[in-house]
């Protein structure tokens, strides 16, 4: 169910007014810090033709206080003295580094460089997709670091993690720090409802990408949140239900070029449907 522009109105939504703003003027000190009772992020991989100053910028003036990471960000083999002075930098903007990724893992060596990659960041959840015969590895490294892991689904065409289904059958008797990171727009474009989901495996949910995409099928494509075909009440609905404590990231993944007034009409939208559910 959509909400009526009328009801939108009503609620003065936060952050639509910023997507009339020319992209230059969000590169400021300015911070909106709306009061929201689930946590709102960004997935950097939304302003991937953006560098690690500009992404900080925009994140700090659309109030998205937690942050996780892509490589062109914060490349992964960059050195432990640069992988802390840019998660300094980053906390020293107000933000939370939460998490990095997504990170794929198709060997030890690469598993093992993911998490002493998050370990000198201080990120406490990797967002990764390991190949199954790593997982046993995986967990090893999970225990011994205390760092999270969160696996992705990439829906129509992942032969390692189609649907969230498929994650959970092969960490379920994992460590339980090895868990879902549920992207609703893969899980759309696969004939699934991402709510459903999302309340099946909360009890392993340890990150959520929120977009929208504009067709029921894999030919969905990103489009601004709120203006596509996913259920984005439903959601947030469900995730005040189910007590989600963690992040829910956005990945505007339109307009790779201009990305700032779609990501802000969609962070817009999300905290108005956060404050009328």
């Amino acid at each position: 169910m959509k909400f009526s522009r009328s009801e939108f109105l009503k609620t003065g939504i936060l952050g639509l007014g910023s997507a009339l703003v020319p992209a230059s003027s969000l590169f400021s000190s300015e911070k909106s810090t709306p009061a929201e009772t689930l946590n709102v992020g960004l997935a950097s991989y939304t302003l991937r033709k953006f560098n690690l100053d500009e992404t900080i910028a925009v994140s700090k003036r659309l109030g998205l206080q937690k942050i996780a990471l892509k490589s062109m960000h914060m490349p992964i083999n960059a050195s432990a003295d640069e992988l802390k002075s840019m998660a300094a930098k980053v906390s020293a903007a107000g933000l939370q580094l939460y998490g990095a990724g997504v990170i794929y893992m198709k060997t030890q060596d690469e598993v093992a460089q993911a998490f002493t990659y998050a370990k000198n960041a201080g990120i406490p959840t990797i967002i990764g997709v390991p190949n199954h015969d790593l997982l046993k590895f995986v967990e090893e490294q999970v225990k011994s670091s205390g760092i999270r892991l969160a696996i992705h689904n990439h829906g129509p065409g992942d032969d390692l993690y189609r649907s969230p289904d498929d994650v959970y059958s092969r960490v379920k008797d994992l460590d339980k720090r090895i868990g879902l990171c549920i992207d609703v727009g893969h899980v759309q474009r696969i004939g699934q409802n991402p709510a459903e989901k999302l309340e099946k495996y909360h009890s392993r949910l340890y990150d959520i990408h929120l977009k929208d995409v504009d067709k029921n099928n894999e030919q969905g494509k990103p489009i601004e949140i709120g203006r596509g075909v996913i259920d984005i009440p439903a959601i947030i609905k469900t995730l005040k239900k189910i007590g989600y404590k963690e992040t829910i990231a956005i990945e505007y993944e339109k307009d790779e070029q201009d990305p700032v007034p779609g990501l802000a009409e969609s962070t817009g939208y999300v905290r108005a449907v956060i404050k009328m559910s």
